[in-house]
């Protein structure tokens, strides 16, 4: 992508449906429980309405950090944002990108299924968690958009590694 900013990061493709979807029900739980803490007040409950203004807010945040996972380049390297942990890989460390078929977990569950996954490769011969897979939460019936966002992290490893 040779018009794009290098020195920001931005995530290669779109989120996907089920993150959006996932996102859009958790923001109206919060709204409803933000509409309760203001019931709360008016009924006089102000440690109710505290107690449900600090779960929205938790929700908010929680949906603000779903919304952020997933893969994001720049000109300094690759990162991979899960919801508790970032992992960030130098373009200088990185030996390869490629995509692989292998078992992949459905949606982030326990069950797996047979998928594609795009692995990075670290140069000591390190292979990290896959980056991302063609079952998780923004490509899951996009096998297109899979396609798409691979080729594009590829081609970003291999110009600038």
């Amino acid at each position: 992508m040779p018009h794009a900013a290098k020195d920001g990061w931005m995530r290669p493709y779109r989120p996907g449906p089920w993150r959006v979807g996932v996102a859009a029900l958790a923001l109206m739980l919060a709204s409803y429980l933000m509409f309760a803490a203001l019931i709360m007040v008016a009924a006089g409950s102000v440690q109710g309405a505290g107690l449900c203004l600090g779960l929205a807010l938790a929700v908010i945040a929680a949906t603000l950090r779903l919304l952020r996972m997933g893969v994001w380049i720049s000109g300094k390297g690759l990162r991979q944002v899960a919801f508790f942990a970032t992992v960030t890989v130098p373009w200088r460390q990185v030996a390869g990108v490629r995509t692989a078929q292998q078992p992949v977990k459905v949606l982030g569950t326990p069950r797996t299924v047979q998928g594609q996954a795009l692995l990075i490769t670290r140069r000591g011969g390190e292979t990290l968690r896959p980056l991302m897979t063609d079952h998780n939460a923004d490509f899951l019936g996009r096998v297109e958009a899979f396609d798409i966002a691979a080729d594009a992290l590829e081609g970003w490893a291999t110009e600038l590694s």
